[in-house]
């Protein structure tokens, strides 16, 4: 990836990040469960995409932004979640748009012409992934299917968690946003997902002021110093990492997860996103913990 696109990947990361819930723009139709539910849904938020046909919100939606690649029957367009076009969402014919962030210039303009929207910003704790699901259910009609859908995450997490095997010393790991080292601390959803396999985040120091919100930006003599014990690149898909173009960098053939084999490859999209495919990020997670010997 070249740097100027990766720099302003995370710059979005962060300011998504950094929402609250003031931002947060709903109406009274947009929080009215059936009979009032909408009919045409579009999502500009491939996370919420994938909570609505999660929670078999399916049906109701016509079209979804060009990020949202999932599930494979997501009616996907060329719309730009990035640089969103208001003429070009409304050829929809919405009745409720769901937007990633806080809505911003975007939600007034829609709400203008009439279209009520539903901005949810990104995850900053897994409490905050289910209560979006539990939202989009109340929205949409779908409330009975979205508790499912958080209890059944909620089992699953707990099932998973309950494989993480006793360690006297908790492993290291180095979560790699994209090939200029860019990174998540532990105060960042994912951070709290890796958390709950009892990893320890060797980023935490780089982002210890908060500055970055999360998102720091690694040197390589940072990293080699770390030396964690397991890398996971969640740069697969944008920037075509594996284990060897990440072992071949200068200096990287000393680390321990590289000369040990432990450096895990991830799917962006899901290391990525906080909807029901988080119970497959942690799997992957504490598979790779498994797969470390208990010394």
């Amino acid at each position: 990836m070249k740097r100027p696109l990766a720099a302003a990947l995370v710059a979005a990361a962060t300011l998504l990040a950094a929402c609250g819930d003031d931002d947060v723009t709903t109406s009274a139709t947009t929080t009215t469960a059936a009979p009032d539910a909408p009919d045409r849904i579009v999502s500009m938020s491939p996370t919420s995409t994938e909570m609505l046909f999660a929670i078999g919100a399916g049906d109701q939606v016509v079209a979804v932004d060009d990020y949202s690649n999932y599930p494979e029957e997501a009616p996907i367009t060329d719309l730009s979640a990035y640089e969103p076009n208001v003429e070009a969402i409304t050829t929809y014919e919405p009745d409720l748009v769901v937007l990633s962030d806080g809505g911003g210039e975007l939600a007034a303009s829609l709400e203008q012409i009439g279209i009520e929207v539903l901005a949810l910003p990104a995850a900053t704790t897994l409490d905050d992934a289910y209560e979006q699901i539990a939202q989009l259910g109340d929205v949409t009609g779908h409330g009975e299917e979205a508790d499912e859908v958080i209890a059944d995450m909620r089992a699953d997490l707990a099932e998973l968690v309950a494989e993480v095997p006793e360690r006297a010393t908790p492993l290291t790991y180095f979560h790699e946003l994209d090939n200029t080292l860019y990174s998540v601390t532990s105060e960042t959803f994912i951070g709290e997902v890796y958390a709950l396999a009892g990893l320890e985040n060797v980023a935490d120091p780089a982002d210890a002021d908060g500055q970055s919100g999360g998102y720091p930006q690694l040197s390589a003599e940072f990293l080699v110093e770390a030396d964690p014990d397991l890398v996971f690149l969640a740069d697969t898909k944008c920037c075509q990492q594996t284990s060897e173009t990440f072992g071949a960098r200068p200096g990287f053939e000393v680390l321990q997860a590289v000369t040990e084999g432990n450096v895990v490859l991830l799917d962006d999209d899901i290391a990525s996103r906080w909807g029901p495919r988080v119970v497959d990020l942690l799997r992957a997670i504490v598979d790779a913990v498994k797969a470390v010997p208990v010394s």
